[in-house]
């Protein structure tokens, strides 16, 4: 399967709501005032947010569209432009390249959003480009987690950095770095445990393991990156909000995509944050995780097959 064949599988809940909903909306054959309220509704509706929602209600009144055509699929067309102005300078594809000196990557993002597994499909594609990889379990909290982290690292043939359940997460980090110093690798990935973001004492433990690593590399780390949930609807949006306070998040990843409706939350974070989008989790399977391209985003987004 090819990369866009996976984008439009992943995005076909999406897709069918979003082209659906603009027909049901077009039935007048016509873009009027009432139609065009109502396609501004319906895209605030699908999670795409009221900034880009407006912005593309604006669009689409001031261009000249042909009666005779279809205007659902020209509408589409719109948003399809829309969407890769807006979303093609948040490409990030050199994250998964090749690394002349060592980057420590911070995995951050609440409970459940698939941050260890994510880690793993993150780790296969660095070590297909020639990088020397290295997983920190830091999620101390868990012992599945350690467990988890350490099957990934056995599935892929990576190392990995852990101490048992309960230890100081932070130390675990400053080991693994400090080991990847020593041994030449390329990429350091800390996995870190479930934050809540209304709670405070694991926000100030999280911003620990980012002190602590500087203290071994005053640039560490190096990137850091919010796994969210897409299923989550516009309680990401408050995700990022307070993560971004803790330590300003340099990209985010989105998982879950295959099995929501509502993949317009991407458009909302793009329009809000202008965050780098780093890769899109399009599955439960090893290769899944797709590296964000904004053409195919858009092209996926806005099927109407």
């Amino acid at each position: 399967m090819g990369i866009f064949d996976k984008f439009k599988e992943g995005f076909q809940k999406s897709a069918s709501a979003l082209s659906s909903g603009i027909k049901e909306i077009i039935v007048k054959k016509k873009i009027d005032d009432e139609n065009l309220n109502k396609i501004e509704e319906f895209l605030i509706k699908s999670d795409v947010g009221i900034e880009a929602a407006s912005e593309i209600k604006q669009i689409i009144s001031t261009k000249k569209i042909d009666p005779s055509k279809d205007l659902s699929l020209e509408i589409n067309l719109i948003l399809k432009d829309y969407i890769i102005s807006l979303m093609k300078p948040l490409e990030n594809k050199s994250f998964f390249s090749k690394k002349d000196n060592l980057n420590a990557t911070l995995i951050s993002g609440v409970n459940g959003v698939g941050k260890t597994t994510t880690i793993g499909k993150i780790g296969k594609i660095l070590k297909s480009n020639g990088n020397k990889v290295m997983f920190a379990a830091s999620d101390t909290f868990r012992a599945a987690a350690i467990e988890q982290l350490e099957n990934w690292a056995n599935k892929i043939d990576v190392q990995v950095i852990k101490s048992s359940q309960g230890s100081d997460p932070a130390s675990v980090a400053y080991k693994a770095i400090e080991d990847a110093l020593k041994n030449n690798f390329d990429q350091v990935l800390i996995d870190t445990a479930g934050r809540l973001q209304n709670k405070k004492n694991l926000m100030e433990e999280y911003k620990k393991i980012a002190n602590v690593t500087k203290k071994i590399d005053t640039e560490a780390p190096h990137d850091v990156v919010l796994v969210l949930d897409a299923t989550s609807g516009q309680n990401i949006i408050n995700q990022v909000e307070e993560f971004n306070k803790i330590i300003p998040i340099t990209g985010i990843i989105m998982t879950k995509l295959d099995g929501t409706a509502k993949g317009g939350i991407l458009l909302a974070l793009a329009k809000k944050y202008k965050l780098p989008i780093i890769a899109l989790g399009l599955g439960e399977k090893e290769d899944d995780l797709q590296i964000f391209e904004a053409e195919k985003f858009a092209d996926a987004f806005t099927q109407t097959d």
